[in-house]
């Protein structure tokens, strides 16, 4: 059987030492400071918000390029010449990563791709749920490894809280009068991927110590997450007591195993800092 190893973008958040684990490539996603474009991953993300606060804007975020993949695409089949390459792309209506990697599959009849349509720790969940079971059963054929994801995938449910609006009014995704009226009344809208898009759908007021961990009560309770494990994605600035107090709501409801999360530069730049997100399953039966 000819090994499979999987491709995701460094927007999946998936930190080096997991894509290790599982031999998970990561194609570099890219972030713009005026004239310098930086790898996603590559440089601290304190230059994100330092960066704003000098400058009241924000960097771009661009995906990935046909030349990133051609170089992952390459050095996979150089070092495993029968291998087959299952790519779980960021959600494709977000960014252009998806279609590059068609064009750099120009040619290479050993590569498989599939739009996830997650971002972040959503993403991260399933390529790493598909590693999983790639280590339990390396016998598992490039098909049964694709409609494994692709059953992933449809009961992966991801969200998260902007802990206030600023990056958002900098990016032109809210307005001055939306981003002033949240900060004054402490409002922060749930963003949900749905059908690869971030979509407001409700709304949680207060600090958010309190608002993480009643998002993960009604998020568990609203999907029927399985128990197995659970997420969690945060950016820069996110208070320790946050962390404690989502911890602990995650493991009264029952969740066995956390996974914790720090969001690169495109998820920092397009969420902010003290941003906290979740990511799991639904349960199988749904």
């Amino acid at each position: 059987m000819k090994p499979i190893i999987l491709v995701a973008e460094t927007g999946s958040d998936l930190t080096p030492e997991l894509a290790a684990r599982y031999d998970i490539r990561l194609v570099p996603m890219h972030v713009s400071f005026d004239t310098e474009t930086l790898d996603d991953g590559s440089f601290p993300v304190e230059k994100i918000v330092d960066y704003y606060h000098e400058t009241g804007k924000l960097p771009r975020t661009s995906g990935s390029s046909p030349e990133d993949f051609i170089r992952v695409f390459d050095a996979i089949h150089l070092e495993y010449p029968d291998a087959q390459i299952l790519y779980l792309a960021y959600s494709a209506v977000t960014t252009c990563s998806y279609q590059s990697a068609m064009v750099a599959a120009e040619g290479r009849d050993y590569v498989t791709a599939i739009d996830t349509c997650q971002v972040s720790a959503g993403l991260a969940a399933v390529v790493t749920a598909v590693a999983r079971l790639l280590k339990s059963d390396p016998d598992l054929s490039l098909q049964e490894a694709a409609d494994a994801a692709r059953t992933l995938l449809s009961r992966a449910r991801m969200c998260f809280l902007p802990d206030n609006l600023d990056f958002l009014r900098a990016g032109g995704r809210v307005s001055n009068v939306v981003c002033l009226g949240s900060r004054i009344l402490n409002i922060h809208p749930c963003i949900e991927i749905l059908d690869g898009k971030l979509v407001a759908t409700r709304k949680y007021r207060g600090k958010m110590k309190k608002i993480a961990s009643l998002l993960i009560e009604d998020y568990a309770e609203s999907y029927q997450l399985d128990r197995d494990e659970l997420w969690f994605v945060y950016t820069i600035g996110l208070h320790e007591d946050v962390r404690t107090a989502a911890e602990h709501t995650a493991r009264k409801l029952g969740f066995r195993e956390i996974h914790w999360l720090q969001a690169q530069g495109v998820i920092t730049t397009h969420g902010g800092p003290a941003a906290f997100g979740i990511a799991g399953f639904a349960e199988a039966s749904r």
